[in-house]
């Protein structure tokens, strides 16, 4: 099981659940818990018709909670303007292909996200041998195939923009995917990290479920290249944001945060990287947008 990194009581962003059955970060973003993962709404309230984004779809079964958020925070029947992904693992894409048809609205992914979102490439097999808990033993039962969103799908440009959130940009953070991005606000210094960093033990149960904020490495079980794991912390520490938002876990914010990624990122082979993994030494990799290979 990874080590935690301690964040201070001030680093936790309070955030009581909202009418519209979100939690409000800043006055445009807010976030859904769906069982083992969050999802990301950006606009403010109000929105209307294509004036928001969703950022990630949560796991299976999500949808019906994700359209009634969308509907009491934006308006009834206001689509979004776009979906974007930080990755396309099953818990992030679990709603994905339903919503996508249903709002016929474009989905943004890094290139080298593709052949997971188009119906070309599965996953790797996961490490269920890096410990830690139920999360990481049941990690070869969850799903790795490919969803088809082909019809709707857009890779993100080359040069950092993320054409649906203006002011926002992407940043290619892989090492738990090979395409994952994270998302960046300059302004205001926020940023929706994806998996690259968690604030809970996502390999433990018992952690997701009383989500008692630490910071972590990537879900362990799931992450294939461990040293571009490493990069992408340091990366998204030398931002020193004021706040973020992770796949997994509550946002946290301020100085607390600032030095508990910095920690992170100075010590990360010693608490985020397992023991063993089939992918320590060998990690999974993708050339040109091919798929990864099937250990």
């Amino acid at each position: 099981m990874s080590q935690q990194i301690p964040v201070a009581p001030e680093a936790v962003i309070e955030t009581p659940l909202c009418e519209d059955g979100t939690h409000a970060v800043t006055q445009d973003l807010a976030y859904q818990r769906h069982a083992i993962v969050n999802v990301v709404f950006y606009g403010p309230p109000g929105a209307g018709d294509r004036g928001w984004v969703l950022v990630d779809t949560g796991i299976v079964g999500s949808k019906a909670a994700i359209v009634t958020a969308a509907a009491r925070r934006f308006g009834e029947g206001a689509r979004p303007a776009a979906i974007v992904l930080t990755h396309g693992h099953f818990d992030h894409v679990g709603a994905l292909r339903d919503l996508a048809q249903l709002w016929e609205v474009p989905v943004w992914a890094h290139a080298l996200e593709r052949p997971y979102l188009d119906g070309s490439a599965a996953y790797p097999k996961p490490a269920p041998e890096v410990g830690g808990g139920l999360m990481a033993r049941l990690s070869p039962l969850y799903p790795r195939a490919p969803v088809d969103v082909s019809d709707w799908l857009k890779t993100l440009p080359e040069d950092g923009a993320v054409p649906p959130m203006p002011g926002w940009r992407w940043i290619h953070v892989p090492g738990h995917s090979v395409g994952q991005v994270a998302l960046w606000r300059e302004a205001d210094r926020s940023l929706i990290a994806g998996d690259a960093f968690v604030t809970t033990a996502q390999e433990s149960a018992y952690a997701v479920a009383v989500q008692e904020p630490e910071l972590h490495g990537p879900p362990m079980y799931f992450t294939v290249d461990w040293p571009a794991a490493h990069a992408s912390v340091k990366t998204l520490a030398a931002l020193e944001p004021e706040r973020a938002i992770t796949g997994h876990g509550r946002p946290l914010e301020g100085a607390a945060l600032r030095d508990a990624l910095q920690v992170l990122a100075r010590d990360f082979e010693r608490v985020a990287v397992p023991e063993h993994s089939r992918y320590i030494g060998a990690p999974a990799t993708a050339e040109d947008g091919s798929a990864y290979p099937d250990p």
